[in-house]
């Protein structure tokens, strides 16, 4: 059995429970600056990897016009949130609401249901990028995917907690959010195995599309605020500079080709 698709879905199983294991097991005020930082850099990473690795391999394997494919993508992302089905948290937090008041859309079931589907997408993009068989775009797309999952994990964690009342309740919410991108992970990589390499364009397009629909989704309400837009701007420019500068490090040292 191939070893990496499981070590690769075993890592973003284990680092999104514990992510959002935090704030089930204290209080999480002070965290709220860290957590729009986590949020906003990982914008810019799934910015860069959207648009330096995810779409530019997706086309050179598709081997034709396949815009379609991304704009699929950020669709079926826009669809979900416009049905009520969405992925992203906002926290916010107002003294006369107390230091844990969380701001969430009614029906905390939907939420939950639209973390997890975003998740599965990102496991699409992992499973797509390994039986590509390309090291630079494995790791690019891996780095994205982990990146984001952190800081949307952590906020599933205080939702979750705030919502049901109860611990354990929301620990599960978190263990099927942490399952669905590892599950999606090796079932992509087993599907995709013996397809053509134009599908796993195909794929990595649609992920790729997805990836742009969160990464300005996440950071548009910061920016649009005058007390935030500064900051917002940084963090993006931020995560998208990293996450250039290792793609081209692990190009320059030879680890990896393009």
């Amino acid at each position: 059995m191939n070893m990496e698709p499981l070590v690769l879905a075993a890592v973003i199983f284990l680092a999104a429970l514990a992510a959002g294991s935090i704030p089930l097991s204290r209080r999480v005020g002070e965290h709220t600056d860290l957590l729009r930082w986590m949020t906003g850099v990982a914008a810019g990473v799934l910015l860069a990897s959207a648009l330096l690795v995810a779409i530019p391999e997706g086309f050179a394997l598709a081997q034709g016009d396949a815009g379609l494919a991304i704009l699929a993508g950020f669709l079926m992302m826009l669809i979900l949130e416009g049905m009520g089905i969405g992925h992203d948290i906002h926290e916010e937090h107002h003294d006369h609401a107390g230091p844990d008041h969380v701001h969430h859309p009614e029906g905390g079931y939907t939420l939950v249901i639209g973390l997890t589907v975003h998740a599965a997408t990102d496991g699409l993009a992992i499973g797509a990028a390994l039986a590509s068989g390309s090291l630079h775009l494995t790791i690019g797309v891996f780095i994205a995917v982990l990146m984001h999952k952190l800081p949307a994990a952590f906020s599933l964690g205080v939702f979750s907690l705030h919502e049901r009342g109860d611990r354990n309740k929301a620990f599960r919410d978190l263990f099927v959010f942490s399952l669905a991108t590892p599950l999606m992970i090796l079932v992509t990589f087993h599907l995709l195995g013996d397809v053509s390499d134009s599908v796993v364009g195909l794929a990595l397009l649609f992920a790729g599309g997805t990836f742009l629909y969160v990464a300005t989704v996440d950071v548009l309400p910061d920016v649009h605020s005058s007390e935030t837009g500064r900051a917002a701007l940084v963090q993006v420019l931020t995560g998208a500079i990293l996450m250039g500068a290792l793609l081209y490090g692990l190009q320059a040292s030879g680890l990896v080709a393009h």
